[in-house]
């Protein structure tokens, strides 16, 4: 994420804002009414239709939309009545079934006029294209994407072209030497031109350009910042010109033999960089560019893993504006609460619909597999004197459990080492004790974000609690490359278990995120690595079978996961997640069919989104 000090003008933000509403939407539709059922068919050729009406049938022939309902899996057509849907089946059951609630509505309002009935237009898919639930991502970060997308440094394989990345930046943008340049997404477990090791400010200190500025880096996974010589020095003036010895929850990668700090800092040690806070113009401009991307492939549902109160903020006033029509499922960040805040913070949660809910906070244990900080029970097995960060006692992180769980809000916590996970079990497994069995723990869906290294025993321990594993499947296809050195043949048996996961959860829910901007925003990307479990080139260190394949999801299972079991861990499965009648009417049209077992699974990352509809309106694209 580049980002340097300074707001646009006021003609400059109009500007962006009057060209989002210049978009011209035309609607091609005819109406005939008919004299038993009113309904109107659009011609089976290509169309343009980018505005549909308030009321109408959304067809995609041969039980080509996949409802994620049980008792229907597919069918042929859905109707939506303004934001709902009020029928699925077949186009003639559709259409008895409007008819009878026209009958219904002209009888009750209309003194039976038959004139005052309203005919059904039909709007067709296109020929190919299946339509499925609006698809949801159940851990991100979206300030956070909207910040990494201005400088991608994920997309550089080499120390050398990241280094030659920053300078050409630096050269194209020219400010007050003094102003910090930030940017997110290293990864030294990629770069083909070092041996795997964290980098160091000296690094910086080769290129002239970049040695005398204060640049922070990001790792992709936000666990590790990277300075420069420059940055090192500000913070060492901030902190009144001595480093910590320690730092609970963290640390700062030193040099073996001088002892100095090498421009590594890890998990809570980041906070000591006096890095500027971003302003809400930056943040504005972040979130419209999340939501822009989001739309565009085929994401309604956002559950935000870790907002500020001023980013709920944000987002309500977007919300207020019209400018928000994803739905954000907001977890407080308890890094970013005061204790008074954190006295005085109430539910934020209008309805199961709204496009802004806050209702459960998110807690972190550990630190992340790629940065050997996430915490393990026994050392790392490439780096036996380590064994991660855990950024709080077992007691003091169970103190702060209970302090929320008795403020009645949802309690989501990372977890990513086996000795975090089995701390975060331990912790509800003896609340459950004292409330009253785990029928009481599964009731609140406490969530474990990531649950990603587990004892064996643990992986059916969550399901038995009622605890719900909320996974990213594109890190175990990101991270299994070096997944199997870091951990062992034995402990790696209990990692990126998602098939054990949810034949071990109570009520088969496993919840699919992404974890974006750590790895990319499409949806598409995780349903791939679930069912492959390849990384999009179709290798793996297994082969072409796959990295475990026996951890593999099913197509429907990865679905579900991605709509109905995410909108579950958000407490709206009644409203959200599955095509059914009485559910609000968002759903995503694909220009070919991911759920077709038969079809290789290449064609997964080649399919594109036609149109992503939320509350029955084109919210992107259309057909």
């Amino acid at each position: 994420m580049a980002t340097r000090q300074g707001a646009p003008g006021r003609a400059q933000r109009e500007e962006r804002t009057s060209a989002g509403r210049q978009v011209v939407w035309t609607l091609l539709a005819s109406a005939v009414a008919g004299l038993s059922t009113y309904y109107s068919a659009f011609s089976k050729r290509p169309t343009s239709v980018a505005s549909f009406p308030t009321s109408y049938a959304f067809c995609a022939d041969g039980n080509r939309i996949y409802t994620v309902d049980e008792a229907r899996p597919t069918v042929d057509c859905i109707t939506v009545d303004k934001h709902t849907i009020i029928s699925t089946g077949t186009l003639a059951e559709i259409q008895a079934h409007w008819d009878d609630y026209q009958n219904e509505l002209i009888r009750k309002f209309y003194g039976n006029e038959p004139k005052a009935k309203k005919p059904l237009p039909v709007l067709r898919a296109p020929s190919d294209s299946i339509v499925v639930p609006g698809l949801a991502d159940a851990h991100a970060h979206i300030i956070q994407y909207g910040f990494k997308m201005q400088l991608r440094l994920d997309e550089v394989r080499t120390l050398s072209e990241l280094l030659d990345l920053l300078e050409d930046y630096v050269n194209s943008h020219t400010s007050d030497p003094d102003t910090w340049i930030e940017a997110m997404g290293w990864d030294q477990t990629r770069w083909s031109d070092t041996d795997g090791s964290f980098p160091t400010a000296a690094d910086f200190a080769s290129r002239p350009s970049l040695a005398s500025l204060p640049i922070a880096l990001h790792r992709v996974d936000v666990h590790a910042l990277w300075l420069s010589p420059r940055a090192l020095a500000l913070t060492k003036e901030h902190l009144n010109g001595t480093f910590p010895d320690t730092v609970p929850g963290g640390e700062i990668i030193r040099d073996p033999n001088t002892g100095e700090p090498t421009g590594v800092f890890l998990d809570a040690a980041q906070t000591l960089i006096p890095v500027p806070k971003w302003s809400e113009w930056q943040m504005r401009d972040y979130a419209s560019r999340t939501v822009k991307d989001a739309l565009a492939v085929g994401l309604t549902s956002i559950h935000d893993a870790s907002t500020s109160l001023d980013e709920l903020e944000l987002f309500k006033e977007l919300d207020q504006e019209n400018e928000l029509p994803i739905r954000v499922y907001a977890m407080a960040d308890s890094d970013r609460i005061n204790d008074e805040e954190k006295r005085n913070i109430e539910v934020y949660d209008p309805s199961p619909a709204a496009h802004v809910r806050m209702r459960s906070v998110k807690l972190f244990t550990d630190g992340a597999l790629g940065s050997w900080g996430a915490a393990l029970l026994a050392p790392y097995s490439d780096k036996p004197d380590a064994r991660g960060i855990l950024r709080f006692t077992e007691e003091e992180l169970a103190t702060t459990v209970r302090q929320w769980w008795d403020k009645n809000w949802g309690v989501n916590i990372h977890a990513i080492g086996d000795r975090a996970n089995k701390a975060v079990l331990d912790i509800f497994e003896k609340i459950s004790d004292v409330d009253g069995g785990n029928g009481n723990v599964a009731e609140r869906r406490p969530r474990i974000e990531h649950s990603q290294i587990m004892r064996v025993e643990d992986l059916k321990r969550a399901g038995e609690l009622g605890v719900l594993t909320s996974v990213q499947p594109t890190h175990a296809t990101s991270d299994m490359w070096y997944a199997e050195s870091r951990l062992g043949a034995e402990r790696i048996m209990g990692a990126y278990a998602y098939q054990t996961l949810l034949k071990s959860s109570r009520d088969g829910i496993l919840p699919l995120g992404s974890d974006f901007p750590v790895e990319g925003i499409n949806p598409l990307l995780g349903f791939y690595a679930a069912v492959a479990r390849l990384d999009s080139e179709g290798k793996s260190p297994h082969g072409e079978g796959g990295w475990f394949p026996a951890e593999r999801l099913t197509r429907a299972q990865a679905l579900r996961g991605m709509t109905l079991d995410a909108a579950y861990a958000s407490f709206a499965e009644d409203t959200l997640g599955s095509l059914v009648p009485g559910k609000r009417a968002d759903f995503v049209v694909l220009d070919r069919d991911i759920m077709d077992e038969n079809q290789p699974f290449t064609e997964i990352l080649e399919a594109k989104v036609k149109a992503t509809i939320i509350d029955g309106k084109v919210a992107f694209g259309g057909i």
